[in-house]
């Protein structure tokens, strides 16, 4: 090491360097003063191509390194088989050495001509205390890198968006009226002229003692229980209200009650404190004054399309719905709940319209998503991958019918912007088009069998759900998969060396892996990013007998099971979820045609050379937490 600057930096000096550092997170959220006494005290050394920056011989760390040159790599002892980490220009390490007052466990190298300003970590932990951004970058490293890249995205989408306060809003937040309630045994007549005379369209019914809900009467319902029975008006409002009544609580949000209102088709939620009394009504006039194009207006208009070709042209709100809540600054799990929530609707539509064509009793029969649609976590590129379960004594017979009925909804679902799977892992397909006890048997064959093929189709079909007709055909299978997938060890090893095929986008120093194409340096986000999440958490789902479908919830419900501590479950969250939320902004301006280019072609390749200094940092850092994920499946199955 030769150190190149060791006495006090001149003011110039200084402030050039003030500059360098704010470019880039946490000094960017720093107050200047704070990042000039970090500067003040710092030295800055040299480190030649291989030269050892830090090892565990070392010693407890002294200094904070920012790199501002070159590039340092890092390997922790035994796990040389498992990569490296690496850290460019604009990075810190080693953060948690600093901030345990310990050692490294990893030795770390300089890997081109490296410059590092030392931060010393004594000025490092008394800034810590007065700079909050300081602090919660240190303590909180990836989710601040998460926050900031998701405002970076915000801002970039922001021109693109129509809406004027963000979806996330807590219900508390939203200045909403009080809500209007009676009691139970309030008369008909009584309420009427309450909801008259205060000009409202509907009124509560809670318990005196409680003040829970326990029921809703709306204009809407007058009409069909009240004047067309001609029911006396001194009736008990108790016996026309609706009942039970949907309520969301002060803390859920603004995107809880859209979700809820075009799930029920209802008008309006009660708003509740924590003890569950009714503090607020929030209304679908109120609800989706926040946004001028509102999750309501399209999923209404969906389930109000006559045919196939309506439904084309209103999935292209979906899109636009889409583009617009980026730039709410809605976060990725959000956004594609949100998403897949419309295509459900969309599809179901879909599926019942034909159904009436075709003469089909949906009663009979479920509509299943598989992939990513059965995980509710679909992006704006993406095919379809479906089947149908009918009940039927003689399969035979019957299935030619369902099959015609199927390749019709498949086709208008291509027309839709849904393109036909390649796989062909359609409804339409004999093979997904089953009676339940044939899905059973299927199911059951290739947990047993595990075949090459047999991993590949579980990793698809057991991620279903149930779309539309009669869900309760879909539970056996569910149950199936639950139970028997955990009992096979032979599978779920199968299962897990499937999981580790595809590897995260990274070398072996532990930088990005991206790949040149057209001139560009990029980078599959699905392949080497997300599939990696998805697979892990399907794997451990299955495991500990969990039947949810979704990677977040899914990872959420093995965590404790696991023994895995919070901070690394979240960061598991975090980082697919970050992934999922640049698929969505590569598509979504892939969608717009904004930039026609190499990766044009497959809409989960991003261009890394065109990311910007935080997102490229958390691109990273996902893929490293995937790659600890896979280290872990390793440890756990590759016995």
């Amino acid at each position: 090491m030769l150190a190149v600057m060791n006495a006090t930096p001149s003011p110039s000096l200084i402030a050039n360097l003030r500059a360098e550092l704010m470019a880039h997170a946490p000094f960017a959220q720093m107050a200047p003063e704070d990042v000039e006494r970090l500067i003040a005290a710092a030295n800055q050394a040299y480190f030649e191509p291989g030269e050892v920056v830090l090892s565990p011989a070392s010693g407890t760390v002294g200094h904070l390194y920012f790199v501002r040159r070159g590039s340092v790599s890092g390997r922790r002892g035994l796990a040389e088989s498992s990569g490296g980490f690496e850290y460019e220009a604009g990075e810190l390490f080693p953060v948690g050495a600093v901030m345990g007052a310990r050692a490294v466990s990893s030795t770390y190298t300089a890997t081109a001509d490296t410059f590092c300003l030392m931060l010393p970590a004594q000025t490092v932990h008394v800034i810590a205390k007065t700079s909050a951004p300081f602090a919660d970058f240190l303590n909180r490293r990836v989710q601040q890198f998460l926050e900031l890249s998701r405002k970076s995205l915000q801002v970039a989408f922001a021109s693109q968006t129509l809406s004027e306060q963000s979806l996330e809003t807590p219900l508390g937040e939203l200045v909403r009226r009080v809500a209007c309630t009676v009691s139970p045994d309030t008369p008909i007549e009584v309420a009427m002229k309450t909801m008259h005379d205060k000009r409202i369209g509907s009124v509560l019914v809670t318990e005196d003692d409680s003040g829970c809900a326990v029921g809703i009467l709306t204009r809407h319902d007058i009409l069909g229980r009240v004047t067309l029975p001609q029911l006396p008006l001194t009736t008990p409002i108790s016996s026309v209200m609706s009942r039970p009544v949907a309520t969301l609580t002060v803390n859920d949000t603004a995107q809880d009650a859209a979700l809820i209102m075009s799930r029920q088709g209802i008008r309006h939620v009660p708003v509740t404190d924590a003890n569950g009394r009714v503090v607020s009504v929030l209304s679908e006039r109120d609800l989706f004054a926040l946004q001028r194009l509102s999750l309501k207006q399209v999923s209404t208009a969906i389930r109000a399309a006559p045919d196939a070709a309506t439904l084309r042209v209103v999935a292209g709100d979906i899109r636009r719905f889409a583009r617009n809540l980026l730039g709410q600054g809605v976060r990725a799990r959000q956004l594609t709940e949100l998403i897949s929530h419309l295509n459900d609707v969309l599809v179901e539509r879909l599926v019942m319209l034909t159904a009436t064509q075709h003469g089909v009793d949906m009663s009979r029969a479920c509509w299943l998503a598989f992939g990513s649609e059965g995980r509710g976590e679909q992006t704006i590129a993406t095919d379809q991958d479906n089947g149908l379960v009918f009940t039927s004594d003689d399969p035979a017979r019957d299935r030619p019918a369902w099959l015609a009925f199927a390749r019709d909804v498949n086709e208008a679902l291509d027309v839709c912007g849904y393109p036909l799977c390649k796989g062909n892992v359609m409804a339409s397909n004999p093979d997904c088009c089953r009676t339940q006890a044939e899905w059973l048997e299927r199911f059951e064959h290739w947990i047993d069998q595990g075949a090459p093929e047999d991993l590949l189709n579980a990793s698809i079909y057991f991620d279903f759900r149930p779309l539309a007709g009669d869900a309760s055909l879909a539970a056996p299978m569910r149950d199936l998969v639950t139970r028997h997938a955990a009992r096979n060890a032979r599978f779920m090893k199968q299962m897990a060396d499937n999981a580790l095929t595809n590897r995260p986008a990274l070398n072996w120093r532990g930088g990005i892996d991206a790949q040149n194409e057209g001139g560009q340096s990029v980078v599959d986000l699905k392949l080497h990013g997300t599939a990696i999440y998805v697979d892990a958490a399907r794997l451990y789902a299955l495991a500990h007998g969990v039947a949810r479908t979704g990677t977040r919830a899914r990872f959420e419900a093995v965590a404790d099971a696991m023994g895995v501590p919070p901070h690394e479950a979240e960061a598991w969250i975090g980082g697919f979820e970050y992934l999922q939320l640049l698929r969505l902004q590569v598509q979504l301006a892939r969608d717009r045609r904004e930039a026609v280019d190499a990766a044009d072609g497959n809409p989960n390749l991003i261009d890394v050379g065109a990311l910007n200094d935080i997102d490229r940092r958390v691109l990273k850092e996902s893929l490293r937490i995937a790659r600890r994920l896979q280290q872990r499946i390793e440890l756990d199955y590759a016995r």
